[in-house]
């Protein structure tokens, strides 16, 4: 016999209980805003940028971002199905069965726990003063290892990896033990074991071998 929905699991369902769909289409038009502007600031602290902009040196960065903000729906859809198999997988191994589709859809509403840094990150440089660089900008990731210690102060190899230890991380765990907990009915202790194996190892794994082999 499956075990019944906990208070706390039906509340979730209820929460949850929306067109997914649309749901997506808006998360993808504020991920795609929110990087537009957040890249305006970053081309208008470089110096001199008004006088690079009417030679066209600028040319290369927008084709850049434009193929960013065109591959950014696909990227979700990529992240939701990668993250959703570990999790899948991770519960296998521990002996749960879940399904699959349902991992999945909470992947893409979980996501919007990600939007909140790239927001923060606009904000904090809203009115930048003339001392920001535009590397500065480009490597803000707030509440992070990297914005404690600054940087600066971080080998290049190591931006990315400390970038990725942050509180968001956290949080976006911390919501996958309670889907988790939801979508197999598995108690919060498994959920959190769940989510230690199936998400938080293989990101330590991910983010050191990058550290290891970055050139």
């Amino acid at each position: 016999m499956a075990p019944t929905l906990s208070p706390l699991s039906k509340r979730i369902q209820e929460l949850l209980d929306f067109d997914k769909r649309l749901y997506f289409l808006l998360l993808v038009l504020l991920f795609i805003l929110v990087r537009f502007l957040t890249n305006t600031l970053i081309v208008e602290a470089i110096p001199d940028s008004q006088n690079l902009k009417n030679t066209g040196a600028f040319t290369f960065f927008y084709i850049f971002n434009t193929l960013e903000y065109i591959w950014t729906p696909f990227a979700l859809l990529w992240k939701f199905t990668v993250v959703s198999f570990l999790i899948w997988l991770g519960a296998f191994a521990l002996g749960y069965k879940v399904p699959y589709k349902e991992l999945w859809k909470f992947a893409l509403v979980a996501e919007i726990i990600f939007l909140i840094p790239e927001l923060l990150r606009f904000l904090i440089y809203l009115n930048p003063s003339s001392s920001v660089t535009y590397l500065e900008i480009q490597e803000n990731r707030p509440l992070s290892l990297l914005s404690f210690i600054g940087y600066d102060q971080v080998e290049e190899r190591f931006r990315y990896p400390f970038g990725s230890i942050n509180f968001f991380e956290l949080l976006y765990g911390a919501v996958w033990v309670l889907g988790f907990h939801t979508i197999s009915r598995r108690s919060i202790k498994e959920s959190i074991w769940v989510i230690l194996l199936s998400y938080f190892l293989p990101l330590l794994i991910w983010i050191s071998w990058y550290a290891m082999v970055y050139r």
